[in-house]
């Protein structure tokens, strides 16, 4: 399995990086999970836009879900056109989601397949699993401001990918993700100050680092970050709580196993 990171800013972009996508490559299989602002610009320099396998989104807000406008577009209009519809996995309320995004751009009220004409569009069950191709994905609920789920990456015996989406540190991930080769944990928030912490939607950098040595991953991606934090200030409070390969995530990142 490959993961290469498209974006891992927190909300509105850091400098020359867009904000969650997480381009995965199996034997059998090219996906994206996420796609927020300025993750399409990146993926073109993986993968033909056009060949994705399937996209699938962890909750509905702006900074995960955004660039599906931009690529809707791109489908739509480039002149090397394709005859397949992308799947288009969107967590419950998606449909409806996509349709009220879809309204503000169409080009007349009649127009209702403004996504589907060039999405396969499903929701997913968070109890249940989804294939794309050799790989299976499964759910699990999050800790955040909207209802969000984590995905579990599954492939042969390569070792799995654990992707946290937004997350507080009150979600019960441990059982989820333990085992897990590599995990792309999120830190929106340095501190936690200020929330209570049943409530809060973010972890903290040492948050993320523990949670990824619990479950006995090797690999810390650190993600959805503000630059004004400062990357090394994320990086050496996680290795006070990891000391595996940790690192920060950039437009770019790969990591192959």
């Amino acid at each position: 399995m490959k993961v290469t990171v498209l974006g891992g800013s927190a909300a509105g972009g850091n400098t020359g990086a867009g904000c969650s996508g997480y381009f995965v490559q199996t034997g059998g299989a090219r996906f994206v999970l996420d796609f927020g602002p300025g993750v399409l610009l990146e993926l073109r320099k993986h993968q033909d836009f056009r060949n994705l396998s399937a996209i699938v989104i962890s909750h509905l807000h702006l900074d995960h879900t955004l660039e599906l406008g931009a690529l809707r577009f791109a489908l739509a209009y480039n002149p090397v056109t394709t005859d397949r519809r992308i799947p288009l996995w969107m967590p419950p309320g998606g449909r409806s989601f996509l349709d009220a995004f879809g309204a503000a751009f169409a080009e007349s009220p009649d127009e209702h397949d403004f996504f589907s004409r060039v999405f396969d569009i499903a929701e997913y069950d968070p109890s249940g699993t989804i294939t794309i191709g050799d790989a299976s994905v499964t759910f699990a609920r999050t800790v955040h401001y909207i209802p969000c789920w984590a995905m579990r990456v599954h492939v042969g015996n390569d070792g799995d990918f654990f992707y946290t989406a937004d997350t507080g540190p009150a979600a019960d991930l441990v059982s989820f993700g333990t085992g897990c080769h590599v995990i792309a944990a999120e830190s929106g928030t340095l501190d936690g100050k200020g929330e209570m912490f049943e409530e809060r939607g973010h972890l903290t950098p040492i948050e993320a680092g523990a949670l990824a040595t619990t479950i006995g991953a090797d690999t810390l991606i650190l993600t959805h970050l503000w630059e004004e934090y400062g990357f090394e200030t994320y990086r050496e409070r996680a290795s006070s709580t990891f000391a595996g390969n940790l690192e920060i995530a950039h437009p770019g990142l790969a990591i192959e196993w």
